[in-house]
C-alpha cells in the first residue's frame, strides 16, 4: 500500500513537543481563528417576504399583488456574502414561471413541469457579494417562489438588501407587477433609481414636526416607551441638549434624571460628563394627541451616536415599547441587546425611528456563538484543556461562546415567531432532532458549573423534555430518526445519537439529582448494542435501518467513536452498585478490545475501521485514545499494557501525521450521511482541515493522555512508598 501523508514530516507537530505545548497550540489556533464577537444587528423592514421554518424566503406574490395579470412579472433582488469562492446548494420552489439570475447571469428558468416542485441548484458563489434576482411571472396555475439555502440548519443563510439606499439592512426588495422585462438585471450594488424601477418596501421617514413615537407605535394613551442613544464626548466642556417634547417626558444621562416635563414643551438643559461614551435615555409618555420628542446635542466636541452597532440604521436612537404606564420597566435590563421586553400586551424588541423597522440579531460569525453538536465537543475539549492547564482566559472564551447562545434563547424564539425563522440560535430555537440539542446541551450543563449562564436552566429543561418525551422512539423505547434531515435518513438509528443523548442525560441527572436520567442513558446504550453491535469483530454498525430491519454493517470510524465515547462518559458517573453496571462495563471492555484490534500501523485508526486502505482518520483516533485513557486511569481495563501502548502510539501518530506546527488538525471526516457500502465512507466522505468534528476531541484525547500518565506516575510512587 502506498504510504499516505497529510503533510511533510518537517512541518508536523512532532512527538518531541510536550503534550501541554501541543494542546495549547491547537487551542490557541482555534481561538485566534474564531475570536469572540457579538451578533450582527441589522434593520429588517416590514415586508411580505419572510423566511419559512426551513430558512428559505417565501415570495407570496399572489398575496402581495392579487391584481397581477398573466404574463406580468415581479422582480425580487437581494445579495449574499461569501467568505471565499465555493459551490453551495440552494433550493428553489417554483409556484409558477420563475427565472433566477446570479450576478447578472441567468442560472435557471423553470419549465412547466418544474412548477410546484423543488429544484436543487448548486451555484458557484464568488468571494464577496453575490447578487440574486428572481423574476417571478404570473402563469396559468400560480405565481410565487420559495428560495434560499438547501442546507437549512447548518447554513441558514440570510440575504441582505442589495442597493446603496438600504446598505446594511436584511431582506429582499421587490418591484410591483410589470409588463416589460428588465433591460439589465442588477448585478452589483447601486442606487435604486439607476435601475429604472421603483423598489419596495418603501422607506418611511419621520417628518420633523411629528412625534416619532406616534409614527412608530401609533397613539397609545396610557402607554410609555423608551428611547436610547449615547453621547460620545471628547471634552469636559458643558453640553447643551435642546429640542422639544410632544408629551410627558423624562430624560436620563447615565441613569441620573436630568429633566422632566409633564406636558408638551421645550427641552433646554446643560450637562457635563467625562470624556467617553455615556447613555442617554428618554422615557416618553403618550399624551392625548401625540408623543415623542426632538432632541439635538449642541457641541463641537460631542455627538449623539447609535448605542449599539446596528447596520442599516439612519438615526442615533433605538426605541423600546410601548409599555402600559402601570408596568415598571428597567431599561438597563435590555441594554445588553439579548432580551425581549415582555409586557401584558405583547413582547417586543428594539425599533428604529422609521415605521415598521425592527432591529434583529443575526449570527454572522462562522463559529463563535454558534450552537451545534460538533461545537459541543470542540468547546468541551477547550474547557477540559483550560481546566487542566489553569488557563482562565480559555475558560472565559468557552463560557462566553455558550452564553452568547443561551442568553439569547428567549429572544431567538421570539424572532422565530415574528419572522418565520430565527436569525440566531437556528438549531436551539427549532429543536427537531437530537443533533439540535444533546451534545451542546451537555456542554452547557458542564460549563454552567464554572459560572451560572444566563438562560441555561430553562434550556436544559427544554432539552430534557425533548429527549424524553418528543424524540421518536421504537416500541422498545430506543431513540431513532423517524424523520431525518433528508428523506433517505427517515426511519434510521445512528451510532452518532448516543453522543447526542447520553452525555446530556448524565449531566441533567446530576443537575436535577434525578437518577432516572442515568437509567435512561444506560437503557439507550444497551438497546443500541442490540441493534448495532457486530459480535464477530466487536465493532458497531454505523446505522440500523428501521423499515428494512437490518444494520448497514459498515464500521465507520467516528460512528464507533461516538459510542465508545458515550460509554466512557457513562462509566465515569455510573455507580458500581447500579443493576446494569456489570453489563455496561462488559460492553465497554468488549468494544474497546474490538477497537484495539483494528488500530493502524502508524497508531491512527482508519475511516473504515476494518479497511486499512481507507484514510487515517483523526476524530475516531482521538475518541479511542480518550476512551482507552479513561479506562486505564479509572481501572475499567484489567490488562492495561496493550491499551497504554495503543494510547501512546495513537497520540504519536496524531502529532506526527495529523497535527502541524501551527496547530492545524488534518484528517477529520466531514459530517456524514450513511450507506450500506463501505465504499461511501472510503471514497465519497472526505476529510476536512480543522473540522469541528475533530478539534475538540483531539484536545480531549491529549488531556486524558496527560491525566493517564500522571495517574500511572502516582501509582508507581505509591507502590514504591508501600
Amino acid at each position: 500500500m502506498k504510504p499516505f501523508h497529510y503533510f511533510s514530516k518537517e512541518v508536523s507537530m512532532s512527538h518531541s513537543h510536550s503534550i501541554e505545548d501541543i494542546l495549547l497550540t491547537v487551542a490557541q489556533r482555534y481561538i485566534g481563528t474564531n475570536p469572540s464577537r457579538p451578533p450582527a444587528y441589522r434593520v429588517t423592514r416590514k415586508n411580505s417576504i419572510k423566511k419559512d421554518q426551513h430558512h428559505r424566503y417565501v415570495f407570496p406574490v399572489l398575496e402581495m399583488f392579487p391584481e397581477i395579470q398573466p404574463g406580468q412579472k415581479v422582480y425580487a433582488w437581494a445579495k449574499l456574502w461569501a467568505e471565499e469562492d465555493h459551490t453551495f446548494p440552494f433550493l428553489l420552489t417554483c409556484l409558477g414561471p420563475v427565472r433566477l439570475y446570479h450576478n447578472g447571469v441567468k442560472r435557471f428558468g423553470s419549465t412547466h413541469e418544474e412548477e410546484s416542485t423543488d429544484i436543487r441548484l448548486s451555484l458557484d458563489l464568488v468571494k464577496g457579494w453575490n447578487h440574486f434576482v428572481l423574476e417571478i411571472e404570473k402563469g396559468l396555475h400560480g405565481c410565487g417562489a420559495v428560495f434560499g439555502t438547501g442546507n437549512r440548519k447548518n447554513y441558514p443563510y440570510h440575504f441582505f438588501s442589495p442597493s446603496l439606499d438600504r446598505d446594511g439592512e436584511e431582506g429582499w426588495i421587490y418591484t410591483k407587477p410589470m409588463e416589460e422585462t428588465l433591460d439589465s438585471v442588477p448585478s452589483l450594488s447601486c442606487k435604486e433609481s439607476s435601475t429604472g424601477c421603483n423598489w419596495f418596501p418603501k422607506k418611511t421617514r419621520l417628518l420633523e414636526n411629528e412625534g416619532q413615537l406616534a409614527n412608530i407605535y401609533g397613539l397609545k394613551t396610557g402607554y410609555s416607551a423608551y428611547a436610547w442613544t449615547k453621547i460620545e464626548c471628547c471634552s469636559l466642556e458643558p453640553l447643551i441638549l435642546k429640542g422639544k417634547t410632544y408629551g410627558p417626558l423624562k430624560l436620563y444621562v447615565n441613569g441620573q434624571k436630568l429633566f422632566q416635563n409633564e406636558e408638551q414643551g421645550e427641552i433646554d438643559i446643560s450637562v457635563t460628563v467625562p470624556i467617553g461614551l455615556h447613555d442617554v435615555v428618554v422615557e416618553s409618555e403618550c399624551g392625548n394627541h401625540n408623543w415623542g420628542f426632538l432632541l439635538e446635542l449642541i457641541s463641537n466636541q460631542a455627538e449623539l451616536q447609535i448605542p449599539y452597532d446596528v447596520k442599516g440604521i439612519s438615526s442615533p436612537w433605538l426605541f423600546l415599547g410601548p409599555f402600559p404606564k402601570d408596568e415598571t420597566i428597567k431599561i438597563s435590563d435590555y441594554m445588553s441587546m439579548d432580551t425581549v421586553a415582555v409586557n401584558k400586551d405583547r413582547d417586543t424588541f428594539f425599533w428604529c425611528s422609521e415605521n415598521g423597522d425592527n432591529v434583529r440579531a443575526f449570527l454572522e460569525n462562522p463559529l463563535f456563538g454558534k450552537w451545534n453538536y460538533p461545537l459541543g465537543v470542540t468547546l468541551y475539549g477547550l474547557l477540559e484543556v483550560a481546566k487542566e492547564l489553569s488557563k482562565s482566559e480559555v475558560i472565559d472564551y468557552v463560557l462566553n461562546h455558550i452564553e452568547f447562545a443561551t442568553s439569547r434563547y428567549e429572544y431567538s424564539k421570539w424572532d422565530q415567531k415574528q419572522y418565520g425563522a430565527a436569525g440566531i440560535n437556528n438549531q436551539l430555537s427549532d429543536i427537531d432532532s437530537l443533533d439540535d440539542c444533546g451534545s451542546f446541551g451537555a456542554l452547557m450543563i458542564l460549563a454552567n458549573k464554572q459560572r451560572p449562564l444566563k438562560g441555561a436552566g430553562k434550556i436544559a429543561e427544554t432539552i430534557a423534555d425533548y429527549i424524553m418525551n418528543q424524540q421518536s422512539r421504537l416500541a422498545d423505547g430506543a431513540l431513532y430518526r423517524q424523520i431525518g434531515v433528508s428523506r433517505k435518513m427517515d426511519n434510521t438509528m445512528w451510532c452518532d445519537d448516543m453522543y447526542m443523548s447520553v452525555p446530556f442525560l448524565l449531566g441533567y441527572a446530576e443537575l436535577t439529582k434525578d437518577g432516572s436520567y442515568v437509567d435512561e442513558a444506560v437503557r439507550q446504550l444497551l438497546l443500541y448494542k442490540n441493534y448495532l453491535y457486530i459480535e464477530e469483530n466487536q465493532l458497531m454498525s454505523h446505522v440500523y435501518h428501521v423499515k428494512e430491519k437490518k444494520p448497514t454493517l459498515t464500521t465507520w470510524g467516528r460512528g464507533n467513536g461516538w459510542v465508545l465515547f458515550s460509554l466512557t462518559e457513562l462509566l465515569k458517573v455510573l455507580p458500581d452498585h447500579h443493576e446494569h453496571y456489570p453489563e455496561i462495563l462488559t460492553f465497554y471492555r468488549q468494544f474497546a478490545e474490538g477497537c484495539l484490534k483494528v488500530q493502524g500501523s502508524h497508531g491512527l485508526w482508519h475511516q473504515v475501521l476494518t479497511d486499512p486502505e481507507s484514510y487515517e482518520e483523526s476524530s475516531c483516533t482521538s475518541m479511542f485514545i480518550y476512551a482507552f485513557a479513561n479506562g486505564v486511569r479509572f481501572g475499567w481495563i484489567d490488562d492495561k499494557e496493550p491499551y497504554i501502548q495503543a494510547i501512546m502510539s495513537g497520540w504519536k501518530g496524531l502529532t506526527e501525521r495529523a497535527i502541524d506546527k501551527q496547530g492545524n488538525v488534518y484528517g477529520v471526516c466531514q459530517g456524514s450521511s450513511y450507506s450500506f457500502s463501505n465504499s461511501y465512507y472510503k471514497h465519497e466522505l472526505p476529510w476536512k482541515l480543522n473540522d469541528t468534528h475533530g478539534i475538540g476531541i483531539v484536545l480531549l484525547a491529549g488531556t486524558e493522555t496527560m491525566r493517564m500518565l500522571k495517574s500511572q506516575v502516582k501509582l508507581v510512587e505509591n507502590v514504591n512508598i508501600g
